[in-house]
């Protein structure tokens, strides 16, 4: 969506869970894609799983769309993403954990075995890595992960004085 997506995420989340005859109560964690991704989308997601997990009293659980998209192939990998302009998002995931994620283009990528570039994130690769962590007493809160800056920029204007 290019616009709406506050708006429209908690009616879809409703569809889903009625879908699948649960309510809230029903849920035992929530796994949320932290990017790199849409810079407002993943603010957006992010926000939401963090003040639902908080109400419902269930953990959150933040999975990079690297690691969603290997979640399948055997370590080490390069894990690309879309960065769009010729350029992708890249990390190496490690049998051990991952490297600092940083942007390339196809030609200058280390030679190692890769997965993408993708634009899309599986859910249910989500769901599969959100069940294997939720119940880990040191997790850390879902964070948007940004390897560069957003396109936005504040406006050159001044802002407005505000009359007393």
């Amino acid at each position: 969506m290019a616009k709406g997506q506050a708006e429209r995420l908690f009616p879809l989340l409703e569809e889903v869970l009625a879908k699948a005859g649960k309510t809230w109560g029903d849920l035992t964690a929530i796994g949320v894609g932290t990017g790199p991704g849409n810079f407002t989308g993943i603010r957006i997601s992010v926000s939401a799983a963090r003040g639902l997990a908080l109400s419902l009293g269930i953990p959150a659980v933040g999975v990079s769309s690297f690691e969603a998209l290997a979640i399948n192939h055997p370590r080490p990998i390069l894990s690309l993403i879309d960065a769009r302009r010729e350029q992708v998002f890249a990390q190496e995931l490690t049998a051990n954990g991952a490297h600092d994620p940083f942007m390339a283009t196809k030609d200058t990528l280390p030679d190692m075995p890769t997965i993408g570039p993708f634009d899309t994130v599986d859910p249910v690769a989500i769901a599969r890595i959100t069940a294997t962590r939720f119940d880990d007493p040191g997790l850390p809160r879902p964070a948007p992960l940004y390897v560069r800056a957003p396109d936005a920029a504040p406006p050159r204007d001044p802002a407005p004085v505000i009359l007393p």
